[in-house]
């Protein structure tokens, strides 16, 4: 996945000529055929590549012009059927640790609210038919606003957040192969993982990106003393979005309430049941951002 960030070309390119094709150089001293377009927009227009297609144009957003060139998936053949995927978007988090005064999810990263950044990546998507967006009522509007061809529709966040889960595939459309589960606090994820990870689900029954962990890990006791280090090389750090088949989902809601179980993610249902997941292999920067530092790394890749 190429990452790098791609200022507009000098004063004497032409601001509304169409990107030059994939294979060509960028003047920025990529090489080609890395999927790196030369920006033809002004130097304000930042663009990471998510080494794909190219849609370009322009749009108004409170009342200046802005950039939206961006990237789509590679057109290729998939086993998960177009127009069947559910997306719940949970986007209804306080986040008390990012200090900020408002949640983390709307803070703006180059004018534009972090939880756009992975709703645009799902509105894009051919497999998907719908988002059910977790929010407050207040925060709709942002949402309505993005003009998506997709269905949209929006739930009211639970006390925990498995509730919020609950509550979007509520609404969720009952004939969908697979519910996507994402955390609108990171930004970072890309179609490609994204479509994987459906892949992955289609096949299985429930998938979720995850990357293996690079540290040590140790486990230890209420006075902080180790009691063992776990092998490594069996752990994953898990990501979003996590996608699982409805009718197992629907299952393992009713167990979890049942016998009053707290999971702190999605998949975790599943394990509830006996059942299997599988994990999809993802990309280290698809990170939840929740501390300042965090959001100064999706700066440095966003904005």
């Amino acid at each position: 996945m190429a990452t790098g960030l791609h200022a507009g070309p000098p004063a004497a390119a032409p601001r509304r000529a169409p990107p030059p094709s994939r294979g060509s150089a960028c003047g920025k001293g990529h090489a080609k055929g890395r999927g790196c377009p030369r920006c033809p927009f002004p130097p304000e227009c930042r663009l990471r590549s998510a080494g794909a297609g190219w849609r370009w144009g322009w749009a108004r957003q409170r009342g200046s012009r802005r950039c939206t060139l961006r990237a789509t998936t590679r057109a290729r053949a998939s086993s998960v059927p177009m127009d069947s995927v559910s997306v719940v978007l949970l986007a209804g988090g306080v986040g008390k640790r990012m200090g900020a005064n408002i949640p983390k999810q709307y803070i703006q990263i180059g004018g534009k609210e972090v939880a756009l950044f992975s709703f645009e990546v799902f509105a894009q998507m051919e497999q998907v038919r719908e988002i059910v967006v977790v929010c407050e009522e207040e925060y709709e509007n942002l949402f309505r606003n993005c003009g998506i061809a997709k269905k949209l529709f929006f739930a009211r966040p639970g006390k925990e957040r498995q509730d919020s889960a609950f509550n979007g595939f509520s609404l969720s459309h009952p004939d969908s192969s697979l519910v996507a589960i994402h955390d609108s606090a990171r930004p970072l994820v890309t179609a490609d993982s994204v479509l994987a990870c459906f892949e992955d689900a289609f096949e299985h029954g429930a998938a979720v990106l995850g990357v293996p962990v690079k540290s040590t890990i140790k486990e230890v006791d209420a006075d902080k003393f180790v009691i063992r280090t776990p092998d490594r090389s069996t752990l994953w750090e898990v990501q979003t979005p996590q996608v699982i088949k409805p009718s197992i989902l629907r299952e393992g809601f009713a167990k979890v309430k049942e016998e009053d179980i707290a999971v702190t993610d999605d998949v975790s249902i599943v394990e509830a049941l006996g059942g299997t997941v599988r994990i999809t292999p993802g990309d280290y920067q698809n990170i939840k951002l929740t501390t300042p530092e965090d959001m100064q790394l999706a700066e440095s890749v966003l904005a």
